[in-house]
Parts: C-alpha cells; structure tokens; sequence
C-alpha cells in the first residue's frame, strides 16, 4: 500500500488463535486506479506437499485444509496420504475403499512402521462414520486389571475413587474404536471385548444396566494372529470374529519401487516444515536406501530423512548425511549383492567396483576436497585424482 510494489512468494508464519504456527507462502499486488494506489490483494498458499507418482505427475495434499477437515473426528489421515505406485499397495487402497462402505470388523497386520493407524483412519474416514469420532487405543498400554473400565466406563462408587466415567465404547459412539496391539490382551480379556462385539452391548462396571453400542471396529497387530491361536495365546473365535476383514500391510523391503517416491513426499514434507529447499537424494542414497532392509519400515525412513535434514549442508542429502545406524550397513548388503556378481563379471570387475564405491564414500565424507579424502585413504594426491578420473 505505501510502495505500490508487488511482494511475490514471501514465506511467513502466521500464528493461529491457539497459538499454532502455520508456514504461508503468499504475494501480494497493488491494486492501482489512474496512477493512484487504492487497495491489495494477497493471495496465500498454506502448507503444501508436492510429490511425484509413478507417471512423474505431480500431485498437491494441502495438509493445512486437510487438518482443519478431519480434527472434528479425531483423524489427521486420509486415503490420499497412503503413497504409493507399489501394485499390492494399491490393491490394498481399492479394499479400503470398499470396505469403508460397510460396518464389518477389519483386522489390519502389519510390521512396526508400516502405516496400521494411517489405514484404520483411511478406512474410517472413507465411510458413512466419518463425521463422527475415531478412537485409537494401544492396548498393550493397557494394565489387565483397568481393562474394563477404559473400554466400558465406571460408575461412581463402584470401587474406592471411582467415578462417573464414560469408556472408549461410548466416546466413540457412532463411529470407529481402534484397538491396536491386539495380540497384547489376555484371554480373559478376549471373552469380555468379544461379547461386546457380538451382542453390541456394554455395561459401565458397577452397574447393572446394559447400554447399547454403535461403534465399528478396527484391530490391528504386528503379529501373526494365527500362530497366536495355535499357542493358546489367542481364543479361536475371537480370532474368527476380528478377522472378518484382513488386512496384510507390506514390509518396506517388499515395496522398493516405493522408496524413491516415499523419500521426496517426505524431503518436500520436512521442505515446508523447516522453511529449507532440499531437492533430492543423491542416486549413491537410493542405492543404499534400496539395499537397507528398513526393519522400521516407512516409519524409519521417514526418521532418517529429517535426521538427514538436520545434517546436510547442500541442496540434496548425501550418504555422509546418512544416520550413523544406517551408515553401518551400507557395504553388508552391496558385498552380498556383488559377490553372487562376481561369477557373472569376474574378479577384477568385482575389485573395480568394490575400490570405485570406497573411494566414493570417503570423497563425500570429506566434502568432495581431494587433498582431505587422499590422506585418509593413505594414497597420493596423484592417484586419488588418476582414479577419479578412470571411474569417471
């Protein structure tokens, strides 16, 4: 308004009425009447991740809009932040889709990591509930002796210090309880959330009322329930009745084609929330990234990339720029790879690649200076520099 100049793709924090920073990124021109400034009009974007599918077309997830949709019912995730162009992954959106649009109980497997609570909110906020409450409760955090009353409720002076309270049934009323680590519960425990789940009724300890439920529900496990049942461990119709729908999550290590895509969701993500401009990982980390076994599954690459933000110097993240426990498995799993090679190439060939990848990794360690990288690899300047230049 004093200047009459344009401001364009200005990034700024505003913060919101609950104290909340939200990253904008906006420009703003001049409205302008016969020479004369009269006004401005600002246009804001908040908060959007750009990341590449399969057929390298981008695609937008404006998360600010996003959240403010979905915090009614207690969910941040929705279908769309399931990424993916693995075939199985995908296959396992269309089932979400479809079941979303019944009550069935779905049980969802699936390792540490792999994105249980991010498909049970996917599921439930693809259905006729989702404007009513999700709520999620790890049940291993549960001791036994509490477990009816945080499911069920209490009604006052049931027990010493009880008081009126509602459980998780009936703050989830109308919409989805989602229970994971379900393989953690006792068998005693099994029978009193089985009969629930049946007959769709529960009774607040203490009270002699029986109450009605309208409650979906969604388990999850990072167990295989069937050698649970063969133990003894898990009753047979409890397995029977949570399995109606099943769900099997991938490991990270069986969806590679996702790795790359995964990664500059996640570089774009960490892009907007730390104000940076980091463009890509180096082909030398897709390689590594491709060999690691990610016993953390996406959960783990997600922590290794903003570990790695909160490391490199450059525009893009380098191995060097790596976690020390990912680092430390680097050349395990390519030596393994390139020995069953070695018949196909040839020993010299396997040497040569073995020396090249050496010399690539002390190189970035030393930030590319060439004096640093000789003397730790206890060579000449010279031959440093011969070998560079032969492996290209």
């Amino acid at each position: 308004l004093n200047t009459g100049k344009s401001i364009v793709n200005l990034r700024q924090g505003l913060e919101t009425r609950n104290g909340k920073v939200v990253n904008q990124i906006g420009s703003t021109y001049p409205i302008i009447d016969n020479k004369r400034v009269v006004g401005a009009i600002e246009l804001g974007n908040f908060i959007n991740i750009n990341y590449k599918d399969k057929n390298n077309k981008k695609n937008n997830v404006n998360i600010f809009k996003k959240k403010i949709r979905y915090a009614k019912n207690g969910t941040c995730y929705c279908l769309d932040d399931i990424i993916t162009q693995n075939t199985k992954m995908v296959d396992i959106k269309k089932q979400i889709e479809r079941c979303g649009n019944t009550d069935s109980t779905v049980l969802i497997q699936g390792s540490t990591g792999t994105g249980k609570e991010l498909v049970a909110q996917s599921i439930h906020n693809c259905s006729k509930r989702k404007e009513k409450p999700f709520v999620s409760q790890n049940c291993g955090a549960i001791p036994e002796s509490l477990f009816e009353s945080i499911l069920f409720g209490t009604t006052k002076g049931s027990f010493t210090g009880a008081e009126e309270k509602d459980g998780l049934f009936k703050i989830a009323e109308g919409g989805t309880l989602f229970l994971d680590e379900i393989n953690s519960l006792s068998v005693e425990c099994q029978i009193k959330l089985l009969r629930a789940i049946e007959e769709r009724r529960i009774r607040k300890i203490g009270s002699s009322a029986e109450h009605s439920t309208n409650v979906r529900i969604i388990i999850a496990t990072n167990e295989d329930l069937n050698k649970l049942v063969k133990e003894k461990r898990m009753r047979e119709d409890f397995y029977f009745r949570l399995s109606v729908v099943k769900i099997e999550l991938p490991d990270l290590c069986e969806r590679k084609d996702d790795i790359e895509l995964l990664s500059n969701y996640f570089i774009e993500r960490y892009n907007e929330e730390f104000g940076l401009n980091l463009r890509y990982i180096s082909e030398d980390v897709l390689k590594v990234f491709k060999s690691y076994s990610w016993p953390g599954n996406v959960r783990e690459l997600r922590n290794v990339i903003e570990a790695s933000f909160n490391k490199t110097m450059d525009d893009k993240i380098k191995v060097n720029d790596l976690p020390e426990w990912v680092k430390k498995c680097i050349f395990i799993p390519h030596f393994e790879v390139s020995i069953n090679k070695t018949m196909e190439h040839g020993l010299k060939e396997f040497m040569k690649n073995c020396e090249k990848n050496i010399i690539l990794e002390a190189y970035e360690k030393c930030n590319n200076n060439l004096s640093m990288t000789a003397r730790q690899l206890k060579i000449s300047r010279q031959l440093l520099k011969y070998k560079i230049d032969s492996y290209n």
